[in-house]
């Protein structure tokens, strides 16, 4: 499947003359498009990827719309529920028993992801803190829309971030098939409008409304993703209420945060991330080797099966991890209580590490 030829004319002879009504159509066609490539070849984060190249490619034929800035935000509620979601009370436990083994992997994954980015950082590839919060190893969309709030450039950091997200779900899946021999089964549709409880989606609309704007009228640096979370998780741990995002919901939210990034790309922006490609393809094939060298030494101290070590320590992509997990015999609770813990770690320590390692490069946000 190929660009139509006529979208194809409209992009190469420049948008920048272009109605808005039209930018917009071009927008949605290229966005349904990649999101349907991506699917068909069962990449993950399939729902924002295609937006955010479909976003890009219009930016980069003179396009100007962008996305609203207020269903921006409350996207970002809407991400800050998923994640509050996932930390459930057996991942919780499964943290607080094994604690100083989570430590000490989360540790190590971290310093390597740390030393990447410092490198990247000192050899001057990206600019400012870019490189050390594309190279964090926590969930892709939380780490950067919190990039953009703490002055790195979010759309390089997007870049870094899902060249991440596709080589390791490539490695894992690959690394996955090596122990599961049985064939993979057909792709599950996606019932778009199930039956859900009307209260629950309420509460949960809520907690997104109020939990984003507040933070914005604090000026909490990512608080419109941080503050619904963290609430989110007391309320839902504590049975006060069940956090419901229905897959519609979850669409439009990756969708609005796709075209907000990729809205960014400029052409002189796409050409520093294309000569920047090598060597930050190089440091993500690097993690995923020290990773996989992390995993080996688990197997070996721990006693643990090795694709449920390698998929613990598999760094970032959470979403699909947390996948193919499900459809491979592997411990499903340590794998996703391991890639919870680091995120959770990163999101603490993210701040002042790129602060600390800025100042001893001299280099700014």
């Amino acid at each position: 499947m190929n660009v139509p030829d006529w979208m194809g004319r409209i992009l190469s002879g420049g948008l920048s003359r272009r109605g808005m009504g039209l930018q917009w159509a071009i927008l949605l066609g290229l966005s349904i498009l990649f999101f349907l490539l991506l699917l068909a070849a069962r990449l993950p984060a399939a729902l924002l990827l295609g937006p955010m190249a479909a976003a890009i490619a219009v930016a980069a034929a003179g396009g100007s719309i962008r996305a609203p800035i207020r269903p921006f935000i409350l996207a970002q509620g809407v991400i800050g529920c998923l994640i509050a979601r996932t930390i459930q009370p057996s991942t919780l436990t499964e943290m607080l028993r094994d604690w100083p083994l989570f430590l000490a992997v989360i540790g190590a994954v971290l310093l390597a992801s740390n030393t990447l980015g410092w490198l990247l950082t000192r050899w001057q590839v990206l600019p400012g803190t870019t490189a050390l919060w594309g190279s964090s190893p926590g969930a892709a969309s939380a780490m950067t829309l919190m990039a953009e709030a703490f002055g790195a450039d979010i759309r390089l950091v997007a870049f870094m971030q899902y060249l991440r997200v596709v080589f390791v779900a490539v490695v894992a899946s690959a690394v996955s098939g090596i122990w599961v021999t049985a064939p993979a089964g057909p792709a599950q549709e996606t019932d778009w409008f199930p039956a859900i409880a009307a209260v629950d989606l309420i509460e949960t609309l809520a907690l997104i409304t109020l939990g984003s704007l507040v933070a914005v009228r604090l000026r909490i640096p990512a608080g419109p993703l941080l503050v619904p979370m963290i609430i989110g998780v007391i309320l839902q741990n504590t049975g006060m209420m069940t956090i419901v995002l229905p897959p519609w919901l979850l669409a439009t939210s990756y969708a609005l945060v796709g075209w907000n990034i990729g809205s960014r790309f400029t052409r002189p922006i796409l050409a520093h991330a294309a000569r920047a490609l090598p060597r930050v393809a190089a440091s993500i094939l690097t993690l995923i080797a020290i990773c996989g060298a992390i995993a080996a030494v688990l197997v070996w101290a721990a006693d643990i099966d090795p694709l449920t070590a390698y998929l613990a320590t598999s760094p970032g992509g959470a979403d699909s991890v947390a996948i193919i997990a499900a459809s491979s015999d592997v411990d499903v609770a340590f794998v996703m209580a391991m890639q919870t813990s680091r995120f959770i770690i990163v999101l603490l320590t993210g701040p002042a590490i790129a602060r600390f390692i800025a100042k001893r490069t001299g280099h700014g946000s």
